[in-house]
């Protein structure tokens, strides 16, 4: 993963991120192949600059996954100043991420 995408360990730091601006968030777990897969993905969309992009370890900070109400991971969440924008579940392409942003940014 390159040091393009925030890993985010607390909800304090997840709001601080996303109450302003667009960022996409991937929720994830360690044991999740297809979020392995997904990681050189966001690489790619991260090095792009559209917009921010983040991961949260449900595991690790599982009240967001439950804020959020992800059921399976990969989750990505694209927020605009604090709210949900679009939702993807399962392994997303570059292209249909960056699509995404270039939207909310629009």
């Amino acid at each position: 993963m390159s040091n393009l995408v925030r890993i985010i360990s607390s909800e304090s730091e997840f709001d601080s991120l996303t109450k302003s601006g667009v960022v996409l968030v991937d929720f994830f777990a360690s044991w999740c192949g297809p979020c392995k897969r997904q990681g050189p993905i966001l690489d790619v969309v991260a090095a792009a600059g559209k917009a921010q992009v983040a991961k949260v370890d449900i595991d690790a900070v599982g009240s967001l996954a439950h804020r959020f109400a992800v059921e399976s991971v990969p989750t990505l969440i694209v927020f605009k100043d604090g709210q949900v924008v679009e939702r993807f579940v399962g392994l997303q392409q570059a292209e249909t991420l960056q699509n995404a942003l270039q939207k909310a940014v629009s």
